[in-house]
């Protein structure tokens, strides 16, 4: 049953959604790549700023924190409600922009906070919750462009690839006490994204060989593409090594192969990402891809410098389900849509909510409007209402029932859990994955080379 301010809540939104469409959609055709996302975040920050809402801007790059209620200045928790501004490298998405899609539905997200914001900043509403709300916008979900965050990273810019992981480290969580977060989900309607998920470390392999004409003096030459191409049969080798609880996915790309079909290429780069149900899975699969990319170096001569990027921390499931489910049956009750259980079993995929629910309870959901399967080429808004305004409802109505009656919701939400990290320990974990490992290229005599000379 809902309360007045509930229904206020619903209806604030339902009157606001055309606007609520029209910044999803804007978003969408405007997709940006992780920590260069300063359209988006610049669009988000206006809309805060018409709410009412000063913003801390620049956190983790491109990352916003918006305040409910001024900083400081309430006694129990605070809620962070998180939409997440980056998109994709799909460059022939129809709605691409600049080469970037928004493939993920993170758009979505971004438009349900920003729906959720228009609802929770009514005076009356505002001040029926206890605590405070903090509308944050969070970068570089997505780990890709990694060459970027590299270069960032050996800039002193950055220290993580991930944008939560970033925010984490910088203290952008450190008055954070829950987090409520979302995902579109291609053929569901609704549902609870409760899963617990793979955890990765992320590995640029450069292979240094040496260049020579692949046809007149191919044994001048030390082979790249050679040692990278045993390496990728070297690693698929290590899969019956993997046990199948474990969820190990091991997938990676040739981002530089050669420049010419007759020089033997002197450097290629492969990008991979090694993941696993948890840290020990992964770091067990991380050792054998660095043994398997070590095995094809020897044995071609080529030299190679491995670079491990800490990536995600597993996904933490949540039991405490039933403020949302609340806001679901109200929501959704008595309509059309359906649904969908299949959301809260284990993904084999990750994301950077996993770093979240680390280090404090996460309520984590999901909604459909998209057709297609995600990071692919396919996926469309087919309903633009159930993607953003449905959204901004959930993301609104849970967030005030888990904040009103002075947040007892929240406070039992955060009083059954138990933290898997605190913060220095997950940054200490984190740090001890980020290395950069050189062999050096094992040349041999160049045989027939006093010949040649002559």
């Amino acid at each position: 049953m809902l309360d007045q301010i509930e229904k206020k809540i619903l209806d604030i939104i339902e009157n606001k959604k055309d606007e609520i469409i029209a910044f999803g959609t804007d978003i969408y055709e405007h997709a940006e790549l992780g920590y260069k996302e300063e359209r988006t975040s610049g669009k988000f920050v206006e809309k805060m700023k018409e709410l009412g809402l000063e913003s801390e801007t620049g956190l983790a790059i491109t990352g916003v924190k918006s305040y409910l209620k001024e900083k400081g200045s309430t006694e129990g928790p605070t809620l962070a409600v998180i939409g997440e501004l980056d998109a994709l490298p799909i460059p022939d998405h129809p709605n691409a922009w600049n080469g970037n899609s928004h493939c993920c539905g993170h758009n979505a997200q971004l438009t349900g906070v920003v729906g959720a914001a228009m609802a929770l900043t009514d005076p009356e509403v505002a001040a029926s919750m206890g605590g405070n709300v903090v509308f944050m916008a969070a970068p570089a979900e997505e780990f890709v462009d990694v060459e970027y965050k590299l270069n960032l990273i050996k800039q002193g810019k950055l220290h993580y690839g991930g944008g939560k992981c970033e925010l984490i480290r910088v203290g952008a969580f450190d008055d954070i006490d829950i987090s409520l977060g979302h995902h579109i989900f291609p053929g569901a309607d609704y549902g609870v994204y409760n899963n617990s998920s793979n955890g990765f470390v992320n590995k640029t392999i450069t292979f240094h060989g040496r260049a020579a004409h692949a046809a007149a003096q191919p044994h001048y030459g030390i082979d790249a593409l050679n040692a990278a191409t045993s390496a990728m049969v070297n690693i698929a080798l290590q899969q019956e090594s993997f046990r199948d609880e474990d969820t190990v996915r091991v997938h990676g790309f040739v981002k530089r192969g050669g420049t010419a079909n007759n020089v033997i290429a002197n450097d290629v780069t492969m990008e991979y990402s090694v993941r696993g149900k948890t840290p020990e899975a992964y770091l067990d699969a991380s050792k054998k891809v660095d043994r398997a990319v070590k095995g094809a170096a020897m044995a071609t001569g080529c030299g190679v410098t491995i670079e491990t990027m800490s990536g995600y921390m597993s996904g933490v499931v949540n039991p405490h389900t039933e403020v949302l489910e609340s806001a679901f049956e109200d929501v959704f009750g008595g309509t059309e849509y359906t649904k969908r259980n299949d959301i809260t079993m284990h993904s084999t995929g990750s994301d950077d909510f996993g770093d979240v629910g680390t280090l404090m309870p996460l309520v984590h959901f999901a909604t459909g409007g998209y057709s297609g399967h995600l990071h692919n080429a396919d996926v469309r808004v087919v309903d633009p209402y159930l993607a953003y305004v449905m959204t901004a409802k959930v993301f609104a109505l849970t967030a005030y029932r888990l904040m009103k009656n002075g947040c007892a919701a929240a406070k039992e939400n955060i009083a059954d859990y138990k933290p898997v990290m605190t913060k220095d320990e997950y940054i200490a974990f984190m740090d001890g994955l980020q290395k950069t490992e050189e062999i050096p290229m094992e040349e041999l005599p160049i045989v027939g080379a006093d010949m040649m000379k002559g």
